[in-house]
């Protein structure tokens, strides 16, 4: 099946500073990425990047084919939008912003927007100006699924949800993306939640694309070494694609990128020590990385 996205050398800048460098990707259907990176590395710039918010100075996205600055009302219909603040219509009570939004999409699941609203206890006839944070959010996450879209990027979307409401909403995801149609772009700082339906991975560092690629190729590829010697350790260790260290004695403890179990057994004879391997979750990956 033809990209959802496509993404060819990627500049964006903000008064002369490079937000963005050199992003090249490209997006199937079926891939659901969790884009990761620190507090202020590009994640939402490259989001509205990519939804044709604004113009990149070098390079160029396309979704479905299309640049995303030029694309129309028909693939419009085809993208979800959950932004980090809402731009739900405050003189408006929920269930007429749900009624007028349904108007503009011919895909609206009626079914799923009742069952959500239902279990997300949204107060259909309160004014949007008088709605809780938490309940304005559930309300924008609503209307950026029922409309069934084949592209839903979701930026911060589950911040001010509870632990309850978040599951839910997370098991709508699993459901889209067990479709294999759609493609789900989705920023938490709750990495866990991301871990839990992502099947792909953007990590943004240093303006760029530090790792993209399949979640359990990152996880096999990022470990914690366990090292026990017979003897207490002369000096640093020199190993390949180390992150991190810390010796003490003849116990030492190394982060390496790029792992290969076959290395195993020529590290231990080489280091004349016993060596524990310890796989590690996405959210100790990500700390790895960036503090190495």
């Amino acid at each position: 099946m033809p990209d959802i996205i496509e993404i060819t050398q990627l500049q964006r800048k903000y008064d002369n500073k490079v937000i963005l460098e050199n992003i090249t990707t490209r997006v199937k259907p079926g891939d659901v990425i969790a884009l990761l990176g620190k507090n202020g590395a590009g994640k939402t710039t490259l989001l509205e990047t990519i939804l044709g918010f604004a113009l990149p100075q070098q390079g160029e996205v396309r979704l479905f084919g299309t640049l995303s600055t030029d694309i129309a009302t028909r693939e419009k219909q085809l993208i979800g939008f959950v932004p980090q603040q809402d731009e739900l219509l405050d003189q408006l009570s929920a269930d007429e912003h749900l009624q007028l939004f349904a108007r503009f999409q011919p895909h609206w699941d009626q079914t799923l927007c009742e069952r959500l609203c239902l279990s997300w206890e949204i107060p259909l006839q309160k004014q949007i100006s008088k709605l809780s944070v938490g309940q304005r959010q559930k309300l924008a996450i609503i209307l950026a699924l029922c409309h069934k879209p084949q592209l839903l990027v979701l930026d911060e979307p589950v911040a001010s949800l509870d632990p309850i409401a978040r599951r839910q909403f997370l098991t709508e995801l699993v459901n889209i993306a067990a479709d294999q149609q759609s493609v789900i772009i989705f920023s938490s700082h709750i990495v866990t939640d991301m871990e839990r339906v992502a099947n792909q991975v953007w990590l943004l560092k240093d303006h760029q694309l530090a790792w993209q690629g399949e979640l359990d190729t990152l996880k096999e590829s990022v470990v914690r070494l366990h090292i026990s010697a017979q003897q207490p350790f002369p000096g640093p260790l020199s190993l390949p694609h180390m992150l991190r260290q810390r010796i003490q004695g003849n116990v030492a403890t190394v982060t390496v990128q790029n792992w290969q179990d076959a290395e195993l057994t020529t590290l231990a004879q080489q280091l004349q020590a016993q060596i524990r391997v310890e796989q590690l979750n996405l959210e100790d990956i990500f700390l790895e990385l960036h503090e190495c």
